[in-house]
């Protein structure tokens, strides 16, 4: 049986709103990500389950990654019973290093699960550098 009213929840529901979207131990914060390396490229994976793939929006300013989506509430028309779902916009930032290559960025969502591939820059990978010589050898003496 569900509860129509619970105080405490109506008082967590109204911080949020109040205070943004703040996680608990009981309730995580919105947009969990993982993240990790795959040969040179960095993978990051952030939850949007019951986002519409048009409410994301991905801007990149200098090195910062900013994410932003919106989960919409009810229809006016519909009574809920429980609510316990974060809804409204949600926005959510990541900090990249110099070492990736931000123009390069790819972005897929799929069953709820917004992929971006960040590859690493083409300045930050391992190279040989030659080393040149002008044809005079020259004896070391110590």
């Amino acid at each position: 049986m569900l509860m129509r009213t619970d105080p405490f929840r109506e008082l967590d529901r109204m911080a949020q709103q109040a205070f943004g979207a703040v996680g608990t131990l009981a309730r995580p914060a919105v947009m969990p990500i993982d993240a990790w390396r795959e040969d040179d490229t960095f993978v990051v994976e952030l939850d949007l389950p019951g986002v519409d793939a048009d409410s994301i929006d991905l801007d990149v300013e200098r090195n910062v990654l900013t994410v932003r989506a919106e989960r919409p509430g009810p229809r006016n028309d519909q009574e809920l019973v429980a609510a316990e779902r974060p809804r409204g916009v949600f926005s959510r930032q990541l900090f990249l290093g110099d070492t990736l290559d931000t123009d390069g960025i790819r972005a897929d969502y799929d069953a709820g699960v917004l992929r971006l591939r960040i590859p690493v820059a083409e300045r930050a990978k391992p190279r040989r550098i030659e080393i040149g010589t002008d044809g005079q050898r020259q004896a070391i003496t110590a």
